[in-house]
């Protein structure tokens, strides 16, 4: 187990050195953050001081090599944008984005659990039909589309709830309620399949035969063995939320890291995007160990330690 969590944690580590490679590449060819700082009528000289003092008068290999050996100390330098570490801004944001992720789980896992063994128990039924319908009708909605929608009724037309900010739970139902309604369609559809393909093999039959009901079936055994594609499913949308869940943000100005990662990309802050990137995909390689050491304990078959 430990032998083979180093292993994924150091490669994990290589293409996250690989994709920061890349984000400065990318934005280091695209823009002058001077000239976004300063007013379009802006004197030569102020620029050319700006650039002086920002370093990006430097040659492009004094900067790479400046900012990868940074890197590696935690150091991604100071937000062009706000004048303060990057990597430490990056990090005060993670904790807010983490409340409305947490909140959006909390509600999403359940429930399509709940609706996908419902279908599951009774295939092709008038209830299973109709949860079939629900669940596909979450997944085909766009985030973005919703959020409007429910700003428009709940905070525009019955001013309920607030348009945006951060607070209390006011401030976080909407939010929460826009990321929650594609996961529970996803994971639904995920547990239904499994169910229904584990609830026809033989050893159910012989459960049957014992004379357990089809809740307990379902409860202690099927749902048990079935759990492998419902967790890699569960674990892909904690990834999408820590890292998908910028428009919400934005919608919503809910000041996480994906409005904060919106802000920098706009003012072309490289050590801002750079910060925000290496937060994020920090968060995404835990889940995805997460969710690799998960498959050991439901299944001792899957032989990950080799």
């Amino acid at each position: 187990m430990l032998r083979y969590s180093l292993r994924r944690t150091l490669h994990s580590l290589i293409v996250l050195v690989g994709v920061l490679v890349l984000v400065f590449l990318v934005v280091d060819r695209i823009g002058d953050p001077a000239r976004l700082m300063l007013p379009a009528d802006a004197p030569i000289q102020v620029y050319l001081d700006l650039r002086a003092k920002l370093g990006l008068d430097e040659p492009f290999f004094d900067r790479f090599w400046s900012t990868v050996s940074g890197w590696f100390v935690g150091d991604f330098g100071d937000s062009l944008w706000q004048g303060v570490p990057a990597l430490g801004l990056a990090l005060s944001r993670v904790p807010v984005t983490l409340s409305l992720t947490f909140a959006s789980l909390v509600v999403a896992i359940p429930l399509a659990l709940l609706l996908g063994t419902r279908s599951a128990i009774k295939p092709g039924s008038l209830a299973d039909r109709f949860l079939t319908t629900v669940s596909l009708t979450a997944v085909s909605i766009a985030d973005f589309w919703l959020g409007l929608m429910l700003i428009l009724i709940f905070s525009v037309q019955f001013a309920i709830l607030p348009t945006s900010g951060f607070g209390g739970l006011e401030y976080l139902i909407l939010p929460a309620a826009t990321l929650t309604l594609r996961p529970i369609g996803r994971i639904a559809q995920i547990v239904r399949s499994a169910l229904v393909e584990e609830m026809q093999k033989p050893y159910i039959r012989t459960l049957r035969a014992k004379g357990l009901t089809e809740g307990q079936i379902v409860r202690k055994h099927a749902l048990k063995n079935s759990a492998i594609p419902i967790v890699t499913v569960a674990g892909d949308e904690i990834a999408t939320f820590l890292n998908g869940a910028v428009v919400i943000e934005t919608i919503f100005a809910w000041p996480g890291i994906g409005t904060l990662f919106i802000g920098a990309i706009e003012r072309r802050d490289l050590p801002m995007i750079e910060a925000c990137v290496f937060v994020v995909a920090i968060m995404v390689i835990a889940v995805n160990l997460l969710v690799d050491l998960t498959y050991a304990r439901l299944d001792p078959r899957a032989k990950i330690y080799d």
